[in-house]
């Protein structure tokens, strides 16, 4: 499984790439998480507001940081 960070580094990012680390880490689930921050890389999401997070290329939520338990359920 692979998740994505879509994001340009700020606060939220980093948080939002805590709480993927921590849902994945509480499952058991092997995952490689990767951070995009070049906006081009960004828009080929078709997002439009940062931070977001993509599970195997699909964007699940922008705009927000999503709580760990709300990740357990995306990756679930």
């Amino acid at each position: 499984m692979k998740i994505q960070i879509l994001g340009t580094g700020c606060a939220k990012c980093k948080k939002l790439a805590d709480h993927a680390e921590a849902a994945a880490r509480e499952m058991g689930v092997p995952v490689e998480v990767e951070k995009i921050s070049d906006i081009n890389e960004i828009m080929k999401f078709g997002v439009m507001i940062t931070p977001a997070l993509a599970v195997d290329g699909e964007v699940k939520v922008m705009g927000k940081v999503p709580s760990v338990n709300d990740i357990k359920d995306m990756l679930g």
